[in-house]
């Protein structure tokens, strides 16, 4: 056999065995959840968390539901053979992969990488939509102007800058040899964003998923890589294991305005 042809079939070797399917949890409901969707509740300018986002820790409700998880986890994962599991180092997410992966009896280390933490909101940071507009009148201006996906906060990221990251992470992550499954703990936006890139949707389809379906906490999503390469979504949204394990269901929705104005 040629040269040329001994290097292609290493090629499609490698390929045949890179992960097929990839699993997208979001964390449980987080303090912060709670707090902002009071604040947002109670008209009030400012969510007053005491913690900086990144060390942000589950609620009560959400280690409930990142232990109902672990059963829906032990379904998918079989016997975890040639599976990785990646998190955002954010506390919130890998609280809820290690306590899922505990209850599902699956001993798999986890993988932080930052490119995997929420949306940065720099100057909004801790504002709800009501404290931008009387606190920040021109941000809020340039935020209608712009529009949730481009829109870049000072100090802070758009979702473009956020599809940056993650186009950086899915090119390494997806490129593991020998390995049929990837799990990624971590936060709504990230999820609808890796459907953003894997599905090749526009900024106005990634928008209205936003606005109808957001990521709903402990959520399973799935997608699966055909043999022609295509990512196809298989599982969005999932909570039936919360519901099967008498575990709430809490809708919280994130930043309130993604619609492009």
């Amino acid at each position: 056999m040629a040269e040329g042809e001994n290097h292609h079939g290493d090629e499609a070797s490698v390929r045949a065995v890179t992960p097929l399917e990839l699993v997208l949890v979001r964390h449980g409901e987080s303090v912060g959840n709670v707090l902002a969707t009071a604040a947002q509740r109670n008209g009030d300018e400012t969510i007053r968390i005491g913690e900086r986002d990144a060390d942000v820790p589950l609620s009560s409700l959400g280690v409930e539901q990142a232990t109902a998880l672990g059963g829906r986890l032990a379904e998918i994962l079989g016997d975890a053979d040639r599976t990785l599991v990646w998190s955002s180092p954010y506390v919130r997410a890998v609280q809820t992969a290690d306590t899922a992966l505990r209850a599902a009896g699956a001993d798999l280390p986890i993988r932080l990488d930052e490119r995997l933490r929420d949306r940065e909101l720099g100057i909004l940071d801790l504002l709800t939509w009501l404290g931008v507009q009387r606190l920040l009148p021109q941000e809020a201006k340039r935020r209608r102007w712009l529009g949730k996906f481009y829109h870049r906060p000072p100090g802070g990221e758009s979702w473009a800058d956020v599809v940056l990251r993650l186009r950086s992470f899915l090119h390494e992550a997806l490129a593991e040899p020998h390995t049929d499954r990837i799990v990624l703990f971590s936060h709504d936006a990230v999820i609808t964003l890796v459907r953003y890139v894997l599905e090749g949707m526009r900024e106005a389809d990634v928008l209205a998923l936003a606005t109808r379906e957001p990521v709903l906490n402990a959520s399973v999503t799935r997608l699966r890589r055909s043999r022609d390469g295509a990512w196809e979504l298989k599982e969005y949204n999932d909570v039936s294991h919360l519901q099967t394990a008498g575990a709430p269901v809490t809708h919280h929705k994130g930043e309130s305005d993604v619609r492009p104005h």
